[in-house]
């Protein structure tokens, strides 16, 4: 598009400025504009998030903390306890223990199902550490007497019970070492007495007693077998009457 010179000479009068017989006009400029403020461009603006940052995109529910906008850090935050890893559980070794004290009372047919190692192998490290001090190094009969045992009663318990209703070796283990702790207790007090003598006799018998009867009864309410617990009772007898021998001689 073309301008004459004419057109110059009109908008040099309008503009209030002359160059010679040419006029040029410049645009003017709104400063005060909020585009061009330069207030706003002063103002710090904030950093763009960053993925080192929190911003509204992690406003959510988290899945290891279960809790809204937060994540946790840790990479072992859902990883469960080292005891439980092991399968310590310090409530079924109490419950179970009560229930070998305390052969009257009932205990909850749930945890007779638990394999639970670690209270045998504490009560038979006691039992042996107790013979120990007593001069008697038993080590290796305690365990081979106890490995033979438990596979007997384990193979007569699986031909008694009824097909529907099995138990694990390992929870026939965890019975028969629980019920062990009578005999722990024996072998504690033959270190203050002789067990030969008539008060030593008479204890020997209580604590196998005492563990039988503890025995048969877990594998009666474990296996449903009431009607036939004296019959689970003398085989317990016997493995428990090898430890009152090894206890007494």
């Amino acid at each position: 598009m073309s301008y004459g010179i004419n057109d110059f000479e009109q908008t040099q009068h309008g503009s209030g400025y002359s160059s010679g017989s040419v006029g040029y006009e410049f645009g003017q400029f709104d400063y005060t504009d909020q585009e061009y403020n330069t207030a706003s461009l002063a103002t710090p603006q904030p950093p763009p998030p960053s993925m080192f940052t929190p911003s509204a995109v992690d406003n959510f529910d988290d899945p290891f903390t279960g809790m809204p906008g937060q994540r946790s850090t840790d990479p072992y935050a859902d990883e469960p306890p080292l005891l439980e890893e092991l399968g310590i559980n310090f409530d079924q070794i109490v419950q179970k223990t009560y229930a070998v004290l305390n052969p009257l009372r009932r205990p909850d047919p749930s945890i007779l199902h638990d394999s639970d190692l670690a209270g045998p192998l504490v009560f038979c490290l006691a039992f042996g550490s107790f013979l120990l001090v007593s001069g008697k190094v038993h080590f290796g009969y305690i365990y081979g007497f106890g490995l033979m045992g438990c596979l007997a009663i384990y193979s007569l318990l699986n031909l008694m019970a009824t097909p529907d209703i099995a138990i694990s070796i390992a929870c026939t283990v965890s019975v028969l070492g629980y019920c062990l702790l009578p005999m722990v207790v024996l072998s504690g007090l033959s270190i203050l007495i002789s067990l030969k003598a008539l008060v030593g006799t008479i204890s020997v018998f209580l604590a196998i007693t005492w563990c039988a009867v503890s025995a048969s009864k877990l594998f009666a309410i474990a296996l449903t077998l009431h009607n036939q617990q004296a019959l689970i009772a003398y085989p317990c007898a016997l493995l428990y009457g090898v430890f009152a021998l090894l206890t007494v001689f």
